[in-house]
């Protein structure tokens, strides 16, 4: 059995979040300790190690509600938490398509940037004139 302390050191988790995870009823069957403190077996630190994936995922405590209720239903729920993560791992696609235009962009100017530096380019600004420009 582990504390909660040892299953934040366990996930990564703040022990604050992990008594919020707990408290909005993420993590099923809690059990407690003799002195009323929290206590997780073996499951309980996959599934929460699940949790903070699904959170990274970009899913919400509500939707981390349902995905929950789903898994508690069995089987039958297989198909709709498959859609569930698929409709998030498009998200991420296209949060990863993002975040490469944006890298794209700063390679760019920093490229941009050397070859003025250097001297191989004129510097051009678009929020500025140069004198030249005016002239």
């Amino acid at each position: 059995m582990y504390s909660m302390k040892e299953v934040c050191q366990e996930t990564n988790l703040t022990y604050q979040a992990l008594k919020y995870y707990c408290n909005e009823g993420l993590v099923p069957n809690v059990k407690r300790d003799s002195n009323n403190r929290r206590i997780f077996d073996e499951h309980d630190v996959k599934w929460i190690k699940d949790l903070v994936c699904l959170k990274k995922c970009g899913m919400s405590i509500q939707e981390m509600k349902e995905y929950l209720a789903l898994c508690l239903q069995g089987e039958s729920t297989i198909m709709k938490r498959k859609e569930m993560l698929s409709r998030k791992h498009e998200m991420l696609r296209e949060s990863i398509r993002e975040l490469e235009n944006s890298i794209d962009y700063i390679d760019w100017k920093q490229n941009f940037y050397d070859e003025v530096l250097s001297g191989k380019r004129p510097y051009v600004s678009n929020l500025i004139c140069l004198k030249e420009e005016t002239d």
